[in-house]
């Protein structure tokens, strides 16, 4: 793996790895809040960036401006292109310091995705926790489809299915609606309401229990800051992802179908600007002209709760 940067800012650590831009770690008060990685690389995307599109294509084929176009599908299980071309390139690094980073990549394009971009990562830690913000130019003379995502997975110490079964382990996502997939996780029709109520989870404090979920929710209901919210709460403390405007889709993914010991651990909760075969479909697509840009901001935090 690449070069290592360390951030701290008072009681949280993050290092950032200048391959993929990813983060391979985030700690609060000397616990990680975040699935961490190490010099073996991530594994599931843990801590990627997910660009020039989120999710996946199906079979890795979509059309654009009248042509089509082949993807490498890199996910044998589904037959899709997962999770962008970034996340194994390295970046440059722009600006360090004790607190903040800046990483830049100029990405010539890719079989299946001739379209150079500029990407600009900038990670800044404080007391409020990690805030990222993400920057796209097209560098070409045609447009360019774009889409966004990022793939951190949450942790409380111990797996969620621990906590699960104590009924120690709380979700919140703030979101309306969600959509609805077929066997291979592609898009299977519009979103619908959560309020079926098993994949409902705006009330604070509902147990997770054994709901399973790799699900796209969009609608998203924001605060009076204008992000939204997934928030994991454990028998101490929470952790949370947030999001601005800029993105409409949380992705949020229990972790049941990775492998061994990593199976149901962790709760991936992923901003993203667009859904599932995007590319395909156009659905929250971004198009961006020669020369144009798009910014993107989330977070990730952690607080104390009260004891009972």
């Amino acid at each position: 793996m690449g070069e290592v940067i360390e951030l701290r800012a008072g009681e949280f650590l993050a290092r950032v790895d200048r391959t993929g831009a990813g983060l391979r770690a985030l700690a609060w008060r000397d616990r990680d809040i975040v699935w961490p990685y190490g010099d073996e690389g991530p594994r599931a995307f843990q801590g990627q960036v997910l660009a020039p599109w989120p999710n996946r294509v199906d079979e890795g084929v979509y059309r654009f401006a009248g042509t089509e176009y082949r993807l490498e599908v890199n996910d044998a299980a589904t037959g899709t292109a997962i999770h962008g071309l970034v996340h194994d390139r390295e970046w440059s690094v722009e600006e360090v310091s004790d607190d903040a980073a800046t990483l830049r990549l100029d990405f010539g394009g890719a079989p299946g995705f001739p379209f150079p971009l500029e990407l600009v990562l900038a990670y800044r830690l404080g007391g409020d926790g990690l805030t990222l913000t993400a920057e796209a130019r097209n560098t070409g003379d045609t447009p360019a489809p774009f889409g966004l995502g990022f793939h951190p997975y949450l942790t409380l110490g111990e797996p969620l299915s621990v906590l699960a079964e104590r009924g120690d382990l709380t979700l919140e996502v703030t979101a309306g609606t969600r959509l609805p997939v077929d066997d291979r996780l592609l898009p299977a029709g519009d979103p619908v309401p959560v309020e079926d109520g098993r994949l409902d989870f705006r009330t604070p404090g509902r147990q997770l229990g054994d709901t399973v979920l790799d699900t796209a929710f969009t609608s998203l209901e924001r605060d009076g800051d204008g992000r939204a919210w997934v928030r994991v709460g454990g028998p101490e403390h929470r952790v949370s992802v947030w999001c601005d405007r800029s993105f409409d889709w949380l992705q949020v993914f229990s972790s049941d179908t990775l492998g061994g010991s990593d199976r149901r651990a962790y709760l991936a909760a992923e901003p993203m600007t667009c859904p599932a075969n995007a590319l395909a479909s156009g659905t929250d697509l971004i198009v961006l002209p020669p020369g144009g840009a798009t910014r993107h901001t989330f977070g990730i935090t952690a607080e104390a709760l009260p004891r009972p």
